[in-house]
């Protein structure tokens, strides 16, 4: 929706957000401060004096990925939402089950060395390890 809104607003449109949640976005949201992502969690204790200030942190529910090319990109291109866009190398690929964080395995000695509760269907494929 907020792409939607977007678009909307380029073209001279007044959009308004409402949500129920302290935080916009629903489950596929973005927690700022750092503190509502301590509450979302139930962690008893905040967030560590040395994380720095919890505005400055914007942490996904759920990480977005987008094709480096594509009529996507034109369209974050065209309504100047990159202003609020970073684009980083992945280091990894995370999940959260059963209260923990787990790296998924992406290579065959991180995939046995791995005690991450994970099915093989959880396991991204490298193109190169797909059947033909």
């Amino acid at each position: 929706e907020c792409i939607l809104s977007g678009i909307m607003s380029v073209n001279g449109k007044k959009v308004l957000h409402m949500d129920r949640n302290p935080y916009y976005g629903g489950e596929s949201s973005s927690i700022t401060p750092l503190e509502e992502l301590y509450k979302r969690f139930q962690l008893l204790e905040g967030p560590p004096e040395s994380m720095g200030r919890g505005r400055d942190w914007n942490v996904d529910l759920i990480p977005k990925f987008l094709m480096a090319n594509g009529q996507l990109v034109k369209m974050l291109l065209y309504t100047e939402v990159t202003r609020y866009l970073d684009f980083k190398v992945v280091e990894g690929s995370f999940v959260y089950k059963g209260g923990k964080i787990y790296k998924v395995p992406s290579t065959e000695t991180e995939a046995l060395a791995s005690r991450a509760p994970l099915h093989p269907q959880d396991i991204p494929k490298c193109p190169s390890q797909e059947s033909p």
